[in-house]
């Protein structure tokens, strides 16, 4: 599965089939001469009843800037959650604005970015996944 992120509808879409994804810390790559943030993840696949995991990449191009609130950087080994991203333009109409990673236990990733330009990867078969999380009604 291949999907890419243009608009904010797409990156909502995007979001979705990475809710519950983990990765550690390691495999979180800032690659500024590209501008290019990217990462590998384990992903659940919810468009299958979340059953099963897959390792995904992810990409966004065209980021101007990166940074992180509440992520300890150094524990490389670390394991991050991410709940969900958002996109917050500069102004009305403008395609460029921060792309925000929500991450689990309040840490965010935020990516300066001149438009939305995503794209998610699965990169292996699947596997059954240890446990599906259940999220309570808002």
């Amino acid at each position: 599965m291949i999907l890419a992120a243009q608009d904010g509808d797409d990156l909502t879409i995007l979001s979705a089939r990475l809710q519950d994804a983990v990765a550690k810390l390691s495999d979180f790559a800032w690659l500024p001469k590209q501008r290019r943030f990217a990462v590998i993840i384990n992903r659940l696949k919810w468009e299958e009843g979340g059953k099963s995991r897959v390792r995904a990449g992810l990409h966004f191009d065209g980021v101007l800037k990166v940074q992180t609130q509440n992520v300890k950087l150094g524990a490389k080994d670390a394991v991050v959650d991410f709940l969900a991203l958002t996109f917050m333009p500069k102004a009305v109409d403008d395609p460029a604005g921060t792309i925000e990673i929500v991450l689990a236990g309040g840490g965010a990733i935020r990516l300066d970015v001149e438009c939305i330009a995503a794209e998610l990867s699965d990169l292996t078969q699947p596997w059954a996944a240890r446990g599906t999380p259940r999220h309570g009604d808002a």
